[in-house]
C-alpha cells in the first residue's frame, strides 16, 4: 500500500494467525503502523515474521484473551513495547455450532467469553493508554450474525456478535468525550477456515454457494483483505467523524 495512514501509530491487534486478523496485520503494517500482536496460538511469532518482512517494527505476545490478568498483562506488555497506544483492534474469536437443544452451556460461555468477553477486557485495560495518548480509536470484529441473527446453528456465535455490536455502541457515548473512537465491522461470508464448522453443519460448501448466489448481490464471499481494509478504515483518521457504528461489509446481503 502506498498510504502512511498509520505512520507514528501504535497498534494492539488480536486474534492474528491466520484469515481476517493476519490481513489486517499485513495492511496495518503496509500503511506504517507498529504492531503489537496478541493470539493464543504460538503461530502468532509467524504472522509477527510477515508483518516485520513488510519492515514494520512488530512484537508478539501469547495471552488467552478471556482471562483478565492475562489481557491485563498483553496490554500493558503492547504499551511497553509500542511506547503507548493508539489504536485497539478486537479480532479475537471463536465460532462453535449446534441447534439449541444439543448445545453445550461449556460452549456456550466459551464463545460468549471469548468472542464479546475480550472486547470487553481490551477496552477495559486499553482505555487508560488510549487517554494517556490524548485519543485514539478501537475496532471490534463483529458480524452480520451480530446483526441479523446466523443461520441455524450460530446461537452463541450470534449472541455473542450482537453483545459486540451493542457494546461498541455504548463504550462509544462513554469515551467519545475523551477523542476516543469505538466502532465494529460486521463482515458478512468471508472465503475463510474459520467458517468450516457453519459450512458442514449447513451441508457443504455447496449449500454455502447457492446461498451465496441467492442472496449476495455481489455473487461471492468476501475476502480476509476486503474486510482488513474496512478494519483499517475505521481505525484510521479517515473515519475521524464515526463512532458507535457497525460497518457492514457483506457484498451487499440484505
Amino acid at each position: 500500500m502506498a498510504s502512511d495512514r498509520f505512520k507514528g501509530k501504535r497498534i494492539l491487534l488480536t486474534g492474528c494467525v491466520a484469515n481476517i486478523g493476519r490481513a489486517t496485520a499485513e495492511r496495518l503494517a503496509s500503511e506504517g503502523g507498529s504492531l503489537f500482536l496478541v493470539d493464543i496460538d504460538p503461530r502468532v511469532s509467524e504472522t509477527a515474521e510477515a508483518v516485520r518482512a513488510l519492515g514494520a517494527r512488530v512484537d508478539c505476545g501469547i495471552a488467552d484473551v478471556s482471562d483478565p490478568d492475562a489481557v491485563k498483562a498483553a496490554t500493558d506488555s503492547a504499551a511497553e513495547f509500542l511506547g503507548g497506544i493508539d489504536v485497539i483492534v478486537n479480532n479475537a474469536g471463536i465460532q462453535r455450532s449446534g441447534v439449541v437443544e444439543e448445545f453445550s452451556f461449556e460452549d456456550w460461555d466459551a464463545t460468549l467469553r471469548i468472542n464479546a468477553g475480550s472486547v470487553f477486557l481490551f477496552a477495559k485495560y486499553g482505555l487508560p493508554h488510549l487517554k494517556a495518548a490524548g485519543g485514539g480509536a478501537i475496532v471490534n470484529t463483529a458480524s452480520i450474525a451480530g446483526t441479523h441473527g446466523g443461520p441455524p446453528s450460530l446461537s452463541a456465535y450470534s449472541a455473542s456478535k450482537g453483545a459486540i455490536v451493542m457494546f461498541t455502541k455504548v463504550l462509544a457515548k462513554e469515551v467519545g468525550r475523551l477523542n476516543i473512537r469505538a466502532n465494529a465491522i460486521a463482515p458478512g461470508w468471508v472465503d475463510t477456515a474459520f467458517n468450516d464448522p457453519v459450512i458442514e453443519f449447513l451441508g457443504g460448501q455447496s449449500a454455502v454457494d447457492r446461498d451465496v448466489e441467492m442472496n449476495v448481490p455481489l455473487g461471492r464471499q468476501g475476502r480476509p483483505e476486503e474486510i482488513a481494509a474496512g478494519i483499517a478504515f475505521l481505525a484510521s483518521d479517515d473515519a475521524s467523524y464515526m463512532t458507535g457504528q457497525a460497518l457492514v461489509v457483506n457484498g451487499g446481503a440484505g
